[in-house]
């Protein structure tokens, strides 16, 4: 027997009472379950398919589009599907979030990753402190020493200029912005735009940090090191690594490093740092990249300016999301379709696809955001659900994920939902012409051959070479990838991961999923084992 919890709340200026209830309460999700299934074959073929490329578009911000004419959705279906988004309360569980109600039910904090790029509502107060003005003073000061840097008034011991800047984190501190800086460093270099070379130091593999270190020319490298707490096991040890490589050049350390933490943290005032630049709890590592934990590497490695346009194409998409016309919400409507794939059709894993080398990181980004977010068994009260959740999330560019696993998607016995991202220009401005096609025209002809190829399928006698088609799929499409567009990608996902959360019932910011490795990788390393742990770690010679 499901017992169904409900918190309430009365939001004081509209007097709208919100509650939080699983999804298979849902009266329009039950109605949803009896709608009559979209055979996409059919509905994608001959000039339907042409009127619904046409008609299933919605604008994002920044001049990205949203596509789901190739989805197995019809009239009928987006009726059930806004009806599902009021009964659920979405725009107004939304507009609870940045207007700084206890969302992360979890650890008791407020969700203000919105903040760090702009002011949606109501002035957000936390620890006696307005949450926004907090983040704009930490922009600046990010910009100010960035500027510093870039016009040598901060130099090495030498008076030498930096030329690299390496950033150390784990998780949300290296995904995210590393994703970021690889998507905007070929257009940063194109357009005059590229300052510094950006390195990423991340797990505790000894190899990673040597050859980040070996790459480098560390008297004119400076260091960003990320930790919240100023006390993350692998964080602290790469900082080890890289202090001792400082060391052994003969070069001051606290001369190289700059801190991203709290404010309470033991690295904030310490002078082993040139500078700290603060973040708090109420943004989660996987939401971070508009906060200073993406600011600092990428106002360095591209200049600040480069990032409040970044920060602009997010709050823009933000912005969107607070549409109660779900057609006109690129990214409820693209949670709303995903829940529904998960739910009624039940298909379990989704893959991440962009035509683009620049987002070469962009789906292992998504794969911590989607998973962690919502890969959960019980809901935000902590009572177990009785429906699946977060779908498995993979993805790789398309150009080189067509030609591995792109025939499991095609023929495979499993329906993966496809997730496309496509540019109409690239970003370096070369390219050339080779039977009358230019490389990418014949990029783009890619992906929209494949779109209609896994939607329709092709007959033929030999099973071989048959193709059912009714896979699904959407596109967002863009001119380019650049600071706002970038933004804008970034942000739709963030929030299409938000409103599934919500639609799920689910707390989407902890992750008490990644805390039990670490407690027992320290019991390892204080020999305080016994059972398989200990043969474990004898195996490994630990």
């Amino acid at each position: 027997m499901t017992v169904k919890i409900i918190f309430i709340f009365l939001k004081e200026e509209s007097n709208i009472m919100i509650t939080w209830n699983n999804l298979d309460t849902l009266e329009s999700f039950k109605e949803l379950s009896n709608v009559k299934k979209v055979n996409l074959v059919e509905a994608m073929t001959g000039e339907n398919g042409a009127e619904r490329v046409k008609n299933y578009s919605v604008p994002m911000a920044a001049g990205l589009a949203y596509n789901y004419a190739a989805k197995q959705v019809d009239d009928e279906v987006l009726e059930g599907l806004k009806k599902l988004a009021k009964e659920a309360q979405l725009t107004e569980k939304y507009a609870a979030l940045y207007n700084g109600e206890m969302i992360n039910t979890g650890e008791k904090r407020l969700v203000l990753y919105q903040l760090t790029r702009g002011q949606l509502g109501d002035t957000v107060t936390a620890d006696g402190v307005d949450k926004r003005a907090f983040y704009v003073e930490q922009q600046q000061k990010i910009a100010d020493f960035a500027n510093k840097v870039h016009a040598g008034e901060i130099t090495n011991a030498a008076g030498e200029k930096f030329t690299t800047v390496v950033q150390i984190g784990i998780g949300g501190s290296d995904l995210g912005p590393r994703a970021m800086y690889l998507a905007l460093e070929n257009w940063a270099k194109k357009n005059d735009k590229f300052k510094m070379e950006a390195r990423f130091i991340s797990n505790v593999d000894p190899d990673d940090a040597a050859a980040v270190l070996n790459s480098i020319d560390v008297a004119h490298s400076i260091f960003v090191l990320v930790s919240k707490s100023g006390t993350t096991l692998e964080t602290l040890t790469n900082e080890s690594f890289v202090k001792d490589a400082l060391k052994n050049a003969g070069l001051d350390a606290s001369k190289h490093m700059i801190a991203v933490t709290s404010e309470t943290s033991p690295l904030a005032k310490s002078d082993d740092y040139l500078a700290a630049f603060f973040m708090d709890d109420y943004i989660g590592g996987r939401y971070s990249s508009t906060s200073a934990v993406g600011g600092a590497v990428l106002s360095l490695a591209f200049g600040p300016e480069v990032f409040a346009e970044f920060l602009e194409g997010a709050a823009e998409e933000d912005k969107l999301a607070k549409n109660e016309d779900v057609m006109q919400n690129p990214a409820m409507l693209d949670a709303l379709i995903g829940v529904y794939e998960r739910n009624i059709l039940g298909y379990p894993s989704t893959a991440v696809l962009p035509y683009s080398q620049a987002l070469s990181r962009f789906p292992a980004h998504l794969q911590q955001l989607d998973m962690e977010s919502n890969g959960k068994s019980v809901n935000r009260f902590g009572d177990p659900v009785n429906y699946v959740t977060g779908p498995v999330i993979f993805g790789e560019p398309g150009t080189n994920g067509q030609h591995s696993f792109y025939q499991l998607l095609h023929q495979g016995t499993d329906i993966v939902p496809l997730q496309f991202i496509g540019y109409r220009n690239n970003q370096m401005g070369t390219d050339v012409v080779i039977q009358d096609s230019t490389s990418q025209q014949k990029l783009c002809a890619n992906v929209a051959a494949q779109i209609v190829a896994f939607a329709c399928g092709k007959s033929d006698e030999n099973s071989n070479k048959n193709f059912e088609g009714g896979r699904p799929s959407s596109i967002i499409i863009g001119d380019q990838v650049n600071p706002a567009s970038l933004g804008a990608l970034l942000a739709h996902f963030e929030n299409k991961v938000m409103f599934q959360g919500f639609l799920w019932n689910l707390n989407s910011f902890d992750q008490e999923g990644v805390q039990l490795g670490k407690v027992l990788a320290k019991r390892v390393l204080a020999h305080e084992t016994d059972g398989a742990l200990k043969v474990f770690s004898d195996l490994l010679n630990i």
